[in-house]
């Protein structure tokens, strides 16, 4: 029995495990290896809700648990009582770009907000809903106004004129009408009007695509766009920090699709993009943002299309030379993380175990000698040291318990027998010597 478990947890784990994605929820239950990264991470978090800002890269090959690591960080810093958000880049999200491919990350960072009651994401329309009651509290206070009182249309003029003042307070770039905008879904939310709270909620997701659209809808001069998405990113951020959170933290997972960006140009721009905001963050330009992006080694090292062909970068991000396997530098930008060695590899498929019996409500006849055996012919087979990843022996191992699960007179043994190792590699990364476009 694995002691805190959900049911809940044990469902999430199992099913996003076996489809070979890392699950939203329960991954502290199955974290094997990764405790000097974990301590290093919490002394960076413990920085940054002093006021720092931080960026980490962390780098590895494909399966070897990037994506795991940052949902691991998400659980971690949700403890620590910071929002965090976590979003991916694919070929139509990106940091830079002049047709929206910048406004649609942001949607997603927004879209995925999450905190401590809800890990899932979804939370912004809570964390709103929480600032307009602090904003009624501190008017109550201000013009010592009960609270039985507080909501009648005569006292909306100080409560708005409140919450334009915090807003304009504590926001820079586009602050007027990230303010105002706000100040909607406070009417919305006081006078019972949901379109007026959806419309709100949607400029402030980054949902519009105009001006024209945001001005019918609310008339507001502006919309979140490509160009100034990364200033409401930190407006949140300080609004985070006024309603009592320790931060705000944004997970980018899958940046090798901007290591595939055809055009070295716009590859170019994304990277000084990623510059920007590693300067901002390092200067003390912008407090309280922690920012992981998680990558391919090639992401950061090629030197014709990774993070390494950006000069200003490749000296920031080079790795400590003193650094070995044995001796790690964890408080360097760039995380490299190791494979699992065949110990880890064996407690982690041990706890699935146990978290399976626990999903399915049964005992499994599977022994200790069962799961060596299996890591045995596993990592024995062609190709194993080459291809074989943690994903592929995980998503294996549950695939054969779910198999005796439901067939328990299948010889275990030649089950393990008929593993194969598949090379999981993408095969459309774009090849370092395919001509620019």
């Amino acid at each position: 029995m694995i002691p805190g478990l959900k049911p809940k947890e044990a469902t999430a784990i199992i099913n996003s495990l076996v489809g070979g994605v890392v699950p939203k929820i329960g991954v502290q239950h199955i974290t094997v290896g990764r405790s000097t990264e974990v301590e290093a991470f919490l002394q960076a978090l413990n920085d940054v809700k002093n006021g720092h800002s931080m960026v980490k890269f962390w780098i590895g090959e494909y399966g070897s648990g990037k994506s795991f690591i940052l949902h691991l960080l998400n659980t971690v810093a949700l403890k620590q009582k910071f929002v965090v958000a976590q979003a991916d880049f694919t070929p139509d999200n990106r940091l830079y770009s002049n047709d929206g491919k910048g406004r649609a990350l942001y949607a997603a960072i927004m879209d995925n907000i999450a905190i401590q009651t809800m890990p899932e994401g979804g939370a912004l329309p809570v964390l709103l809903e929480k600032w307009i009651e602090q904003m009624l509290l501190k008017t109550c206070q201000e013009h010592q106004i009960p609270m039985t009182a507080i909501r009648d249309a005569v006292h909306l003029p100080k409560i708005e004129a409140n919450i334009l003042a915090t807003v304009n307070g504590i926001t820079e770039v586009g602050g007027f009408d990230f303010a105002l905008v706000i100040m909607k879904y406070y009417q919305g939310f006081i006078g019972g009007d949901d379109q007026l709270k959806r419309n709100a909620l949607k400029w402030l997701k980054g949902e519009y695509h105009t001006k024209i659209e945001a001005r019918q809808d609310l008339g507001v001069r502006e919309y979140i766009n490509d160009l100034n998405y990364y200033d409401m990113l930190k407006n949140w951020c300080k609004l985070f920090v006024s309603m009592g959170y320790n931060g705000f933290m944004i997970n980018l997972d899958e940046a090798v699709n901007l290591y595939k960006i055809g055009t070295a140009a716009m590859r170019e721009k994304n990277y000084e993009k990623i510059l920007t905001i590693y300067n901002d963050c390092f200067q003390g330009k912008v407090s309280n943002l922690f920012l992981n992006i998680a990558g391919t080694l090639d992401f950061l090292e090629n030197e014709r299309r990774g993070l390494f062909s950006y000069q200003a970068l490749k000296s920031r991000l080079e790795t400590n030379r003193f650094e070995t396997r044995e001796i790690r530098d964890f408080a360097q930008p760039v995380i490299r993380l190791l494979p699992l060695d065949h110990n880890q590899i064996f407690v982690l498929l041990k706890t699935l175990k146990d978290i399976f019996e626990f999903n399915y409500s049964v005992s499994m006849t599977v022994t200790d000698e069962d799961i060596l055996f299996f890591m045995e012919e596993l990592f024995n087979k062609p190709g194993a040291s080459e291809f074989l990843t943690p994903r592929e022996v995980i998503r294996d191992f549950l695939s054969i318990l779910s198999l005796l699960r439901q067939n328990p007179s299948l010889d275990k043994k030649q089950l393990f027998g008929n593993l194969v190792v598949h090379d999981e590699r993408p095969n459309d990364l774009l090849l370092e010597d395919i001509e620019e476009l």
